[in-house]
Formats: C-alpha cells, sequence, structure tokens
C-alpha cells in the first residue's frame, strides 16, 4: 500500500470520526432552531390587511353564498345585496380585490400549515438539550411516560396550543414525570422529526396535541435539581425569576440564587 492510499484512509476514518461525533454531540437549541426557516417565507396577501378588511373579505364571500340561497326572502336579499355592494365599493376604495383574494384563501391557508408544522430537518437524529414548560400527558399502553414540552407556561390550558413545530412530544424512560402542570424543565436526548397527534384532557377540556417532533429522553433537569447542584445557568435564572414574579413557585430562599 502506497503513501497516497494511507493517506487517504486515514483522512476517511478522520471524517467519519468526525461524523460520528457530531451525531452524538449534545447541542443547546432554542425553540426558533425547530422551525424549518425556509418554509417561512411565501406570499400572503391577507398579511397586509387589517382586521377590518379581512372582516370585509368575509362578508362578501358570505353575502354572495346568501345570495345563492333560492329560499331567501326579498327583505332578506335586498339587505345582502346592499351590504355585499357596499361592502365591495369599500374594499374597491382601498384597491383590495375581494374576488382575488377569496380564491386565494385555500393556497394561503396551505401555506400557512406548512409553516406552522415544517421541522427543522438539521436537527433530525440529533442529540439536543431543550428548555420548556412541561405537561404530562397519558402513558403508552406498556407505561412509559409521555410529556408535552411547551415554550410558554399556559400554553394548552389557558393559552392555545403552540403551532406543532414548536411543540415536543417526549418519551421519557424511567419515572420521572411533572409535579405540576407547565413545570419548567430542561430535557435532553435524540431528537426526531415525527408528526404525532394525540388528544388528552386538560384542566378545562380535551385538547388536541399536534407535534412535529418525538424526543427520546436520557436526562431530566429541573430547576430544583439546577438549584441542588449549584449549576448557576441562565435558563435557571431566567425560569426561577418569572416564577419567582408570578408568585406562584419559589420564594427567594428556595429558588436558583441570583
Amino acid at each position: 500500500m502506497n503513501i497516497v492510499s494511507i493517506g487517504i484512509r486515514v483522512a476517511a476514518a478522520l471524517v467519519l470520526s468526525a461524523t460520528l461525533v457530531s451525531a452524538t454531540e449534545n447541542r443547546p437549541v432554542d425553540w426558533d432552531d425547530l422551525i424549518n426557516q425556509s418554509a417561512q417565507t411565501f406570499e400572503d396577501p391577507f398579511r397586509d390587511l387589517s382586521y377590518d378588511q379581512i372582516f370585509d373579505v368575509r362578508t362578501v364571500f358570505q353575502k354572495r353564498q346568501d345570495l345563492e340561497n333560492p329560499s331567501l326572502t326579498d327583505d332578506a336579499r335586498t339587505e345582502a345585496e346592499t351590504a355585499l355592494n357596499e361592502t365591495l365599493a369599500r374594499l374597491a376604495e382601498a384597491e383590495i380585490d375581494a374576488d382575488w383574494l377569496i380564491s386565494q384563501r385555500w393556497i394561503v391557508a396551505e401555506r400557512r400549515q406548512k409553516a406552522a408544522t415544517a421541522a427543522n430537518p438539521l436537527l433530525d437524529g440529533k442529540t439536543v438539550t431543550l428548555a420548556g414548560f412541561a405537561i404530562q400527558a397519558p402513558p403508552e399502553d406498556d407505561g412509559t411516560r409521555i410529556v408535552y414540552l411547551v415554550p410558554e407556561r399556559g400554553m394548552c390550558s389557558h393559552m392555545p396550543p403552540p403551532n406543532a413545530n414548536q411543540m415536543v412530544r417526549a418519551v421519557v424512560e424511567g419515572d420521572w414525570s411533572p409535579k405540576t402542570l407547565h413545570e419548567p424543565v430542561r430535557l435532553t436526548g435524540k431528537l426526531s422529526i415525527e408528526e404525532t397527534q394525540q388528544s388528552f384532557h386538560i384542566v378545562d377540556g380535551s385538547v388536541q396535541m399536534n407535534a412535529s417532533y418525538v424526543l427520546d429522553v436520557t436526562q431530566v433537569e429541573t430547576i430544583e435539581d439546577m438549584r441542588k447542584s449549584q449549576q448557576a445557568n441562565d435558563w435557571a435564572t431566567s425560569h426561577a425569576k418569572r416564577l419567582r414574579a408570578s408568585g406562584k413557585l419559589y420564594g427567594p430562599k428556595q429558588g436558583v440564587s441570583e
């Protein structure tokens, strides 16, 4: 074997080694990292409309549907035609083409759906660490614990669920489970792009949980863990401040030292 062949094999081995290390290396990520940014830029003609203008476009669509009803009374038909003409005139004055916007509604809805669900392919299969708020879900049939991680406290209970690419279904091996709803936590594990759907009861009723990611958790860190281990970091400190300010958890002597 000549020197060139040996050099090529050594180089190949080094590249493979670097690839294996990068695939298993723990990577701290933020919620913005989960979003596929390439899917966020698209033409949305509704984006720059005011609330009143969007309402007017809906009115045009609804009044036209009303006028197609053969059982509509003469008075109701006159009222619908008047409202339709007034609304069309108002939109035309603002140089808004209601007919074109109505024709684009499903196209735009599809684009928005893609933007809300598209996951970052660069994170697929990576070992990551992500901080958020944990929501306990019913366990799987074999007893495996399931937790949903969301970026803000209150989501899925007092606030609507986040977009699917801002929700992570976490599979927890072990006996850890959140002590409270929306417990602040930091999870580490292998992140996979996998769309899941699950409905279960949270506070006031059943909530549809749509997630673009699944995280196989290997490590769980709570604020209490951080306090005990004396690890001062931005995550623990910021969450402790927010919780302390809300008066819901951790007093000055119990929280993470500042």
